[in-house]
């Protein structure tokens, strides 16, 4: 896992340093990129650099949010395995649906095709491997696009990459145990089994992922009503929770690509860093930290 990491990262930086950034610009934009950071050296971001650039930056922040365990299988040559996998072909899946879409909508907005897919493309990157990074101020963008993004947010990259989010794992697990429960009720004598990748997937494994999502809602739910406190909309509080808590960065609206968090009270502030560690953290050891019964325990 670090070897492939490093690679990545240095691959990266050297595609950078042949579009022309300085050697501190390229590391500290691989680091942020590898690491779905998304800090940037420059105070609009990546909006400044050239298309190359921003390519790059696509296609690498895309690559480090797949499951490293696919890189494994390449450079084992499992290359059926690696392609047969689902939770890639739903990552694959839904940031090409996503991409099509957010093309579609914002058009008019851009003067040719191939910049209108370039901010398309990189957004739907940025956003969904939770990395940050803008090359345009995407909350200018129509309803239906910023609304795709807002659901990316939620469903994050792989599991096994440096991606936050919900997961893809975890969304394709509930739309299968979604899709069990209904043939139940058709078949209710029959048993049936959730499988990933062609092998029966545990019903720990299945349950956990249903507490998970509880837990994910319950906190979301309750994290935008306490900043709620503090009088901005529903779509910046939202969003606010949901870039903090799925480890994004910039949201919508007050808080969107060209803003910040800064006029926020040290009370949201509070609530939104919690989001931030209890979203990086997978949740359940926030939750254990939090707990009474873990100070009370003998």
């Amino acid at each position: 896992l670090y070897s492939i990491y490093i690679a990545l990262t240095v691959i990266n930086t050297i595609f950078l340093l042949c579009g022309g950034m300085n050697l501190f610009e390229a590391v500290c934009t691989a680091f942020g990129t590898a690491g779905t950071g998304g800090s940037g050296v420059k105070n609009d971001s990546l909006a400044s650099y050239s298309p190359y650039i921003q390519n790059v930056t696509t296609v690498f922040m895309f690559l480090f949010g797949i499951n490293f365990s696919i890189y494994y299988l390449l450079l084992l040559k499992q290359f059926r395995g690696a392609f047969k996998d689902e939770e890639l072909r739903m990552y694959l899946g839904v940031a090409f649906v996503s991409i099509v879409l957010i093309t579609l909508n914002i058009r008019p907005l851009y003067d040719t095709l191939e910049e209108t897919i370039r901010h398309a493309a990189f957004q739907v990157s940025s956003i969904m491997t939770t990395t940050g990074y803008a090359t345009t101020d995407f909350d200018l963008w129509p309803s239906f696009s910023k609304s795709i993004l807002l659901i990316l947010m939620v469903i994050g990259a792989s599991a096994g990459s440096t991606g936050g989010g919900f997961k893809c794992i975890r969304v394709l697990l509930l739309l299968k145990i979604l899709r069990r429960n209904i043939r139940q009720i058709l078949n209710p004598q029959k048993v049936m089994v959730v499988r990933n990748n062609g092998r029966a997937v545990d019903e720990k494994v299945l349950a956990n992922t249903n507490a998970y999502l509880a837990a994910y809602v319950i906190i979301i739910i309750i994290s935008v009503l306490l900043i709620s406190l503090d009088g901005f909309d529903f779509e910046t509080n939202m969003s606010a929770v949901l870039a903090c808590f799925n480890n994004i960065g910039p949201g919508m609206a007050a808080v969107g690509a060209t803003c910040n968090y800064a006029a926020y009270s040290v009370f949201s502030k509070i609530v939104l860093s919690i989001n931030m560690l209890a979203g990086r953290l997978e949740i359940f050891p926030i939750l254990v930290l939090l707990s009474r019964s873990t100070w009370t325990r003998r």
